[in-house]
């Protein structure tokens, strides 16, 4: 299946309470033939807005920090693991995820990035449990480079660009690790 054909499933799909509060589905932006796929958790009020993955406050740091690692976002392929908003930005819950993350999977396959970058503890807990990784609280995982030999794909694991708007502290610590992305390519 095509990345458009998926994208088109997404627009359309009802399989959890999320879709009756949405105004978009937010199924992902870039390049669909992306080396570095970036994956965060779930859209916010501005993604559902849009319908484009990581266009507010945290969305320009995101473009600011692939700048400065000298990356260009059309370059890759950004997603959420959860396609539509939860209420009041809450955080995703199990259910939706599971709803939700045969898309990824999906996503992921039809574009075949050579790396994952995950932004936030739900996208790295997703992924490196899927990629057969045991899961680390992402302070300890952030900026490790997982290498799966059976998918061919590496997994870096960062922090949630939202994490650096409410916690100044991490922001050095955000641009280092999308060095790390960059240079893992």
């Amino acid at each position: 299946m095509d990345i458009e054909e998926i994208e088109e499933k997404i627009k359309k799909c009802t399989k959890c309470p999320l879709h009756e509060t949405r105004k978009n589905a937010v199924p992902g932006d870039g390049n669909r033939n992306a080396k570095i796929m970036f994956i965060g958790e779930a859209p916010g009020k501005n993604e559902d807005e849009v319908g484009r993955p990581f266009v507010g406050k945290a969305g320009q740091f995101l473009d600011f920090a692939m700048s400065n690692a000298g990356m260009k976002r059309e370059d890759v392929y950004i997603t959420n693991v959860v396609k539509c908003r939860p209420p009041k930005n809450r955080d995703p819950r199990e259910e939706e995820i599971k709803a939700c993350s045969p898309y990824l999977d999906e996503q992921i396959a039809a574009i075949k990035p050579k790396i994952l970058c995950t932004l936030g503890k739900f996208a790295t807990s997703y992924i490196l449990s899927s990629y057969g990784f045991e899961v680390e609280p992402i302070s300890r995982a952030h900026g490790k480079v997982y290498s799966s030999p059976v998918a061919m794909v590496k997994i870096i694991p960062m922090y949630h660009p939202a994490a650096t708007i409410y916690n100044p502290s991490l922001k050095e610590q955000f641009l280092r690790d999308m060095k790390a992305v960059k240079s893992a390519i």
